[in-house]
């Protein structure tokens, strides 16, 4: 009779876990940054410098190179975070694009067409021409305002950083606008910075100045929105030309990489780890670094589910990205006379949640 009543006892428990004690459920965001790597069209535009990018050019840029182009990018951006998100991403900050043209015809792509994308873009002051932009899904993301924000940095003043700055200052060095978008992911309102920052041509060091300069750029935006409200949901992604250790970075922006030191007001880099583990998304003389990030206000790491939360970050670098011979063999597999690749980053991703009935 004891064992009887034990055994009905254990019964009861597991009915009771597995009654009370099921999986939660979550509703899933993917949100990634792309460097598209010269998305020129083959038009020749006499106001910037994309003659390369022309059937005449030293690239010999062709209609059937840029339509393959488009193909194998639209194949990438639709597989971006599919390990554990089938769904195409609902917000890709990319840069390296010419202009809005060549968006428009990247989302007629059939890999891209039916995903209905929206496109916001602005042209930016950049000599080649190059611009930063934000692709959303109109079902999920519903923008209210979006402005450019221009970066001013000088050759002779390199540090010079100014409110207000005379754009028309001839050792100005004419770089990408950051773009700011606000809007509601599924009622939730969320702010977008999309970067592309000053590269490290001239070298390393004595560029630095140029990418801390965006970086406190950058924090400003940051600072103005919290201003606002304390509590909002900002995400900061781009090609930053910098490593999630960098000046620009650490000093500048104050991204902290370890999630539990993150203060109120605080923005978390969940790349920084990663590049501590020898991950890249660049490479450069055998030598890997995280160009591509993407970094997050407090308010998405404080475990609060009833709202889009963080959940984890990667880089998409599936085997078809990725060089397979040649003196690049093990690099991402980017355009060559030769051969149109995909581009010389990869792209990477985090994961939004939000817990649901």
């Amino acid at each position: 009779m004891r064992f009887v009543r034990y055994f009905l006892f254990v019964i009861f428990l597991i009915i009771t876990k597995t009654t009370f004690g099921q999986q939660k459920k979550y509703s899933i965001h993917t949100v990634a940054f792309y460097n598209l790597e010269n998305l020129f069209d083959t038009i020749n535009n006499p106001a910037v410098n994309d003659d390369e990018w022309t059937p005449s050019g030293g690239r010999h840029w062709s209609k059937i190179k840029y339509n393959q182009k488009l193909k194998n990018l639209s194949e990438v951006i639709v597989q971006i975070g599919s390990t554990n998100n089938k769904t195409a991403p609902t917000l890709i900050g990319c840069c390296e694009i010419e202009n809005r043209g060549v968006l428009e015809d990247l989302l007629k792509e059939p890999n891209l067409i039916d995903v209905d994308y929206g496109i916001i873009h602005f042209d930016s002051p950049d000599k080649r021409g190059i611009d930063v932009a934000l692709l959303y899904q109109k079902k999920y993301f519903r923008p209210t305002d979006y402005a450019n924000i221009p970066l001013y940095v000088y050759k002779k003043d390199p540090e010079l950083f100014k409110k207000e700055a005379d754009s028309t200052q001839s050792n100005r060095v004419f770089t990408r606008d950051q773009l700011l978008i606000t809007g509601f992911l599924e009622g939730e309102e969320v702010s977008i910075i999309v970067n592309h920052w000053p590269s490290r041509s001239g070298g390393e060091k004595r560029s630095s100045p140029f990418r801390e300069a965006a970086g406190a750029l950058n924090k400003k935006i940051i600072d103005s929105l919290q201003k606002i409200n304390p509590l909002a949901k900002v995400i900061t992604m781009g090609d930053l030309n910098d490593g999630p250790t960098n000046k620009s970075v650490k000093k500048a922006v104050g991204a902290i990489g370890k999630r539990k030191a993150v203060g109120k007001l605080g923005i978390y880099n969940p790349f920084e780890n990663m590049a501590k583990r020898g991950l890249g998304t660049i490479a450069y003389r055998d030598s890997w670094d995280i160009f591509d990030q993407i970094m997050i206000s407090e308010p998405f790491i404080n475990n609060d589910f009833t709202k889009y939360q963080f959940w984890k970050a990667g880089i998409y670098n599936k085997p078809f990205l990725i060089q397979n011979s040649g003196k690049y063999k093990g690099y991402p597999k980017r355009n060559s006379n030769n051969e149109v690749g995909f581009s010389d980053h990869f792209p990477v991703y985090i994961y939004l949640i939000k817990e649901i009935n």
